[in-house]
């Protein structure tokens, strides 16, 4: 085809989405088609005495014709992607229309118009409209390359959502958008950028199926968890495949794109706003300081590493039991940060010999421990070694912050510390309670806790094991059917680890705004219907109980009433409570840990608030 040619085509299919010039064909294709009515009729040629009847006659049936086509949404409908649906309604509708032109010339009769002349009218007018929209539908027909393309509904016509689908018509890969769905009843009935916005979320079910709609793409990176989560609810039952844009903070400026688009995940379906921090204005506490990470191979201590060198310390120093996890983060921080001293260290946290080394050596400035064992099932076995990591750990990094001069040390812990019911939940209370008595005995050194609650992502984190459930067919496990836990991702944790860095003064303990707990079963339901599957029909999910050490809720605080604001309007802290123990704290921890059989009940005496289970069910 030639140039000009190919022009003509495009300024053709321009037309399609231009309500006002669709509007324009149907009145003329009509008022020929009234034309055609009665020349034919009359021989070709009509008579000076018809001239006004006819004149009249398409000035009324183009009317009626306008009016009903408008009511009925046909200059909303994207005619370059109309679908049989489409036609259909066209049809209705301009039966429709002229039914509503014979009604009324039949009433006012304002024309002489012979019944063959009505006739003609009717089926001229109809292959003419009819002609013009397939003609659109044709010049668009895809090419084979383009043939598997899948028809995308968007969801937020605001400016990502307009940004995508100016994307996708920029760019036609597999995806090509058909309309917009808004809650904002503005917006709902108009055209943006050539796409209706159809309806609400609410009409997705009506708006998929009049669409055929084989994919969804949530466009709202402002959306909170539950908006996303009601959303997926009510998609995930209808059989289409939804991807999402990034949040905001993943985006972090980047430019929005169909290549951005991903998968739903988890995350997304959080019941909780995420918590956004300006981390940049307060971690000058860092800048140019010696950072070192107890636990660093791990997955909070990991991410601590990764936000503070993108802050320009001094050097980091990666400290970890595990050489295959330190390995792989150093290998990792080297191609992020190549410039940056990083030091990994193989080192027991309990080990005081290796640890004063370190201190001495090193004189870090700034130190966070999130060295820990965290599961608490394999602890309710294993109380002196609970005791060794959590607590003994806890003691000999605090004490040689203390003894050589640390500006901050901040305590990684768990809402398990509250009222503790498990093993692992009673060492780290002991932990913070470590704490508090080397804040006394080193008041030069800023000692601070954060306590948060479970952490979604992490390798102890109860959605890997439900990932291997269902990959394996099911059932999926849960523990009780109203069990209820505390959920954030790693990013928020550990961005509200670094915030109290900056605002604490020494003593505190931090706690940050988690929203509503999760329940756990809902959980579980949400991630079968990620990966395709109707839970209870295709994944069984069974509760198995509650096990020793857990509890059907966590808490945050022993005491609400002492709880304060911060800077943060979502970080709240507490003093830490005043150990009620004699000075034979460390005498009793020692005893625990070169006398296994002394373990427990020792961490009783340590932690009187802690009762463990074999003692509750007597």
């Amino acid at each position: 085809m030639s140039r000009f040619g190919l022009a003509l085509v495009r300024l053709w299919r321009q037309a399609a989405s231009r309500a006002y010039l669709v509007a324009l064909f149907d009145a003329l294709l009509v008022s020929l088609a009234t034309y055609l009515g009665y020349s034919i009729r009359l021989t070709l040629f009509i008579p000076d005495h018809y001239v006004v009847d006819c004149a009249r006659a398409a000035l009324a049936f183009s009317s009626c014709t306008l009016f009903v086509f408008a009511l009925g949404g046909q200059y909303r409908v994207m005619w370059l992607q109309a679908g049989l649906e489409d036609y259909l309604r066209f049809a209705r509708l301009y039966l429709l229309a002229a039914l509503l032109f014979f009604l009324a010339q039949t009433v006012w009769r304002f024309a002489l118009l012979p019944r063959t002349s009505l006739a003609i009218m009717f089926f001229s007018a109809f292959v003419l409209c009819s002609a013009l929209r397939v003609s659109w539908r044709l010049l668009h027909e895809p090419t084979p390359a383009q043939a598997i393309r899948q028809r995308a509904l968007i969801v937020g016509a605001g400016e990502a959502g307009i940004l995508l689908a100016r994307d996708l018509n920029r760019n036609p890969g597999n995806l090509v958008p058909v309309a917009f769905v808004d809650d904002d009843p503005q917006k709902i009935g108009k055209t943006v950028d050539g796409l209706e916005v159809a309806g609400s979320t609410e009409q997705l079910p009506e708006i998929i199926r009049d669409r055929a709609a084989k994919v969804v793409l949530i466009a709202i990176p402002s959306a909170h968890g539950r908006k996303i989560r009601s959303l997926y609810n009510r998609l995930a039952p209808l059989g289409v495949e939804v991807r999402i844009l990034p949040t905001l903070g993943e985006l972090a400026g980047g430019l929005i794109s169909f290549t951005r688009l991903r998968n739903v995940k988890l995350e997304d379906l959080l019941g909780r706003d995420p918590v956004t921090m300006n981390l940049k204005e307060t971690l000058h506490y860092i800048h140019g300081r010696s950072v070192l990470v107890t636990g660093a191979g791990g997955s909070i201590g990991s991410e601590i590493v990764r936000q503070v060198v993108r802050n320009a310390p001094k050097e980091v120093l990666l400290l970890g039991h595990g050489e295959q996890s330190i390995y792989l983060l150093l290998e990792e921080m080297q191609r992020s940060a190549p410039f940056l001293p990083l030091h990994p260290i193989i080192a027991d946290v309990a080990d005081e010999i290796a640890i004063g080394d370190v201190f001495r050596r090193w004189r870090p400035h700034v130190v966070f421990h999130a060295a820990a064992h965290k599961h608490v099932p394999l602890m309710e076995s294993s109380p002196r070694e609970a005791m060794r990591v959590n607590g003994l750990g806890t003691r000999t990094v605090a004490r040689a912050a203390g003894r050589e001069g640390a500006e901050r040390m901040v305590l990684i812990s768990t809402d398990k510390a509250v009222n503790p019911s498990s093993v692992m939940g009673a060492s780290k209370r002991l932990a913070e309670k470590i704490l508090e008595r080397e804040q006394r005995l080193h008041p030069g050194t800023a000692y601070m806790a954060v306590r948060f609650g479970n952490v979604l992502g992490s390798r102890g984190s109860v959605i890997p094991k439900f990932e291997r459930q269902i990959a394996a067919g099911g059932p999926v496990t849960v523990t009780a059917p109203r069990m209820k836990r505390y959920f954030m991702l790693i990013p928020e944790a550990v961005s509200l680890v670094l915030q109290a860095g900056d605002i604490s003064r020494g003593g505190e303990l931090f706690v940050l705004d988690m929203g509503e707990p999760v329940v756990i079963t809902e959980m579980a339901e949400l991630l079968i219907r990620l990966h395709g599957y109707e839970p209870y029909r295709d994944i069984p999910i069974v509760f198995t109980g509650i096990r020793p050490g857990e509890k059907l809720e966590e808490e945050l605080f022993y005491d609400p009433s002492s709880v304060h604001p911060t800077p943060h309007p979502k970080v709240f802290s507490a003093h830490l409570r005043e150990s009620q123990e004699s000075e034979d704290l460390d005498s009793r921890l020692e005893r625990g840990i070169a006398h296994p059989e002394l373990a427990l009940s020792l961490l009783c005496e340590l932690v009187p608030e802690y009762i463990p289970s074999s003692r509750r069910d007597h």
